[in-house]
Order: structure tokens, then C-alpha cells, then sequence
């Protein structure tokens, strides 16, 4: 059975259970209330005519005739006929107490004890008591105006109960393909995904649960084909990166081995140097291998940021000087220490500043800095140089993505070096972030809140 049957019949049945009970309990109340409203008009009716009765003729010989003109007494019985139905007022004189109109259990003639006369409505004359009226507890006898009027109101609540079913029923329907119409979308789009279509979108139509759902698919599903053309961009690069060294090796190698070139030193350092290339490349390929694995293996120890930082303006220090950069380390000697694999972040590190001192102009500074940012340690590389514009600034962690492919021919870059960081800052706990103004600077920022042992 599909869903939009199920929630269908899950509705009619609820729908259906509602109407039931809802009929029964005004079917029942109604009949109590119009039963009870033929007692108390029958009552008035009877203690009307009695009353009358003995104020024009002194006496009650007579007045079960009167209410039987009225139709307060069936007729007498003829020879034959049902026995009557039992009466529910019964009259009674008030001088001898005894039964003078019977009904229910009271008989003709019966003496009534004055507590149960204590109970009934007392008939008064003049001011004075001249018989009582008891209610026995019988319902009185419907009349057929008032059986149909009866029926006609229980009709009327079936045509209700059937009508209010149907429209459930046509509700229930619609409710149900409305609600089920987000998953008949998500269904399709998944099975079109499947066959490699990524490109799927499926309409947002609520801000329920469904809605949110539709909004993951949406953002899975463009996940999904900006990872696609990642892998193959991906791909393309890396077999671009392969090919141009390995071609410059080839082509020295051919020519070294027909004679066209002879060998010199200046030969060999140009194919040693690709060869270092390559090395860095596959080494830069297993790095994210093995971070996309979870098994980058860091080797942690204590160190301090001011120290960590030291090291890497150090090593930049001579690179900065011929470029006339200042370079300067700002950091709080009472930080605590960083629990980290040293090597690893010396590497994001050192990468940063590369880049800093390689898009910042000469009389430029740049500023290695570690602030305490809510109970973890902060360590900032800020440069004042060209900047990387909004567009590329969302791209510059993805691999070999370079916002200057110029500049990518010049220095031989991978365009991996920031994927590389940010996995290893995130193979760590922590996070690497940018911010940057064109014109002004690039600011790149890692947070460590694992600094605790």
C-alpha cells in the first residue's frame, strides 16, 4: 500500500471515529433532552387540566374523563387491544391520600404515605391543598407529529455523519497528496541522481520538516556536482602538473640519449629539479590522501606559540629582507602551550607566509601573531599586500584552484598548499580561516582549542 492510501485511510479512520462518536453523543442528547422536554410539558399540561378540572367542579369524580379528552389517558381498552402504556403522573386526593388517576406501580384507591406525598406538586384551590401530582419515572407516549419530528432529526444527523464522512474522505485525499507530493519529488530526483544526473533541484514548498528536508537535498545535491567537477577538475590538474615536468624529463633524456644535447651539470639540475617537483607533488597528494582518511598521524608535543612562530620568521627572515618586508612576531608570552605535531604546523605555517611574502609588496609588513580567542589559541599571518578578491576568497582552500593562473607558471605551484593546511589544522581539532580586502590584505587565522594536554 502506497503512503497517500495509508495517510488516506489514516484520516478517513480517524475522520470517521470523530463523526461516530460526535453523532452518538447528539443523537443521545438529543433524545434525553426531548424526552425530558415531553415529561415537563406533559407534567404542566396534566397539573394544568386537574387543577382547572377541580376549580370549576369541586371535586375529582370525573376527572379522569377530562384527561382523556385531552389525551393525557389513553382510551379505554377494548376487547383485544395492547395493554395501555404505563402512565407517568398519577393524581392524588389530598383529604384521604389516596390514588384517584393510577399510574406506574400506584393502583386505584392506594393510600400514599405523606412522605412520598412530600414529594410531588401540591394542587392548591383558594389557597388550600386539594390533591397532589406524583411523577412515576415513565416516559410519556410520543405522538406520531412527535415521533416523526424524532425521526426527521436522526435522519438529519445521518445525512450530517454521511456527508461529513465524504467531505473527510475528499480532505484526506487531498491532505494526504500534499503531503506526500515532497516525497514523490525527493523520489524522483534521488533516482535520477542515481543515474548521474547531479544537477538535481526539487521545490521547496513549506518550512516543516519537509521543507527542510527538500533544502537538504537541494544543498546535497549541489554538493555533490561542485564535488563532481572538483575531482575532475582535479583530475585535469593533476595530469596537467604530471605532464609538464615529465615532458621537460623526456625531452632532456631523448636528447641526451640520441647525442642532440650533450651533458652538463646545468642539464642535470634542470631535470633534478623537476624530478623535486614531482616528489613534492605525489608527497602533496599522500598528505590529502591520508587527512581524507583520517589517518594523518601527528606526532603531538608541547610547544609555545611565541617559539613555534619564532621558528617560522626565521627561516622567512632573509627572504623578507632581500624583498625589503618587515617582518614581526607579536604574540603573549603567557599563552599556554600548544599541544601540536610541531613539523606539521611549521609546514601550514611556513606555507602561509610563502604566500604572504609573494603577494606583498616591498616596504610591506607582515605580522605572525598568537592571541588568546576564547580559551584557544589564535595564531594569525597578516599581510598588507594586493588582497584576493570576494570571488576567489570562498575558493582558495579548494585543490589546485590558484585565483592567479599568471602567477601559478611563474613559481610552479600545485595550488594544493591551502588544501594541505586546512586539513592539517583540521586533522588537529581546529579551524583556518581567511579574511581579506583587496587593496589592503590577507589575514589568515588558526584556531586551536586543543591546546590542553
Amino acid at each position: 500500500m502506497k503512503l497517500t492510501q495509508k495517510l488516506t485511510f489514516a484520516f478517513l479512520l480517524v475522520s470517521l471515529i470523530a463523526i461516530g462518536l460526535a453523532a452518538l453523543f447528539v443523537w443521545a442528547t438529543t433524545s434525553t433532552e426531548f424526552a425530558r422536554y415531553l415529561a415537563d410539558q406533559r407534567q404542566t399540561a396534566f397539573v394544568a387540566i386537574v387543577t382547572d378540572y377541580y376549580q370549576t367542579h369541586g371535586n375529582w369524580r370525573e376527572v379522569d374523563a377530562a384527561l382523556r379528552a385531552q389525551g393525557l389517558l389513553p382510551p379505554f381498552a377494548q376487547p383485544g387491544d395492547p395493554p395501555p402504556a404505563p402512565q407517568p403522573f398519577v393524581l392524588v386526593d389530598y383529604d384521604d391520600r389516596a390514588v384517584i388517576v393510577p399510574g406506574g406501580e400506584y393502583q386505584p384507591g392506594q393510600k400514599i404515605q405523606q412522605n412520598v406525598l412530600d414529594q410531588g406538586i401540591d394542587l392548591k384551590i383558594n389557597g388550600r391543598i386539594v390533591g397532589t401530582v406524583l411523577t412515576t419515572g415513565q416516559t410519556p407516549t410520543r405522538s406520531a407529529i412527535e415521533d416523526k419530528y424524532l425521526s426527521s432529526v436522526n435522519q438529519s444527523l445521518l445525512v450530517a455523519a454521511l456527508g461529513g464522512a465524504a467531505i473527510a474522505l475528499v480532505l484526506g485525499l487531498f491532505s494526504a497528496r500534499t503531503l506526500t507530493r515532497p516525497t514523490r519529488e525527493l523520489t524522483a530526483a534521488t533516482r535520477a541522481l542515481a543515474r548521474g544526473n547531479l544537477t538535481q533541484r526539487v521545490p521547496v514548498r513549506s518550512r516543516d520538516e519537509l521543507g527542510e528536508l527538500a533544502a537538504a537535498f537541494n544543498q546535497m545535491s549541489a554538493d555533490l556536482a561542485r564535488a563532481t567537477q572538483l575531482r575532475q577538475q582535479m583530475t585535469a590538474d593533476i595530469a596537467h602538473d604530471l605532464r609538464t615536468p615529465l615532458t621537460v624529463i623526456g625531452g632532456y633524456i631523448e636528447s641526451l640519449r640520441d647525442q642532440v644535447l650533450t651533458p652538463t651539470p646545468e642539464r642535470f639540475d634542470v631535470i633534478y629539479s623537476e624530478v623535486q617537483h614531482l616528489q613534492q607533488l605525489v608527497e602533496d597528494l599522500r598528505t590529502l590522501s591520508l587527512a581524507d582518511a583520517g589517518e594523518l598521524r601527528l606526532n603531538r608535543q608541547a610547544i609555545a606559540p611565541r617559539a613555534l612562530l619564532a621558528q617560522v620568521a626565521a627561516l622567512f627572515q632573509h627572504r623578507a629582507d632581500q624583498q625589503r618586508i618587515t617582518l614581526r612576531v607579536a604574540a603573549d608570552a603567557t599563552l599556554p602551550d600548544l599541544h601540536i605535531d610541531e613539523g606539521r604546523l611549521l609546514q601550514v605555517l611556513s606555507n602561509l607566509v610563502s604566500n604572504a611574502l609573494r603577494y606583498t609588496p616591498e616596504d610591506g609588513h607582515i605580522t605572525l601573531e598568537a592571541i588568546n580567542r576564547s580559551g584557544a589559541v589564535a595564531l594569525i599571518v597578516r599581510d598588507d599586500g594586493a588582497g584576493i578578491p570576494a570571488e576567489a576568497l570562498s575558493h582558495i582552500f579548494e585543490r589546485f584552484y590558484r585565483a592567479d593562473q599568471a602567477r601559478h607558471q611563474e613559481t610552479g605551484e600545485s595550488g594544493l598548499g591551502l588544501a594541505i593546511a586546512r586539513s592539517i589544522i583540521e586533522a588537529h581539532g581546529g579551524t583556518l580561516t581567511a579574511e581579506s580586502i583587496v587593496g589592503t590584505g590577507t589575514t589568515f587565522t588558526i584556531t586551536l582549542g586543543n591546546w590542553k594536554n
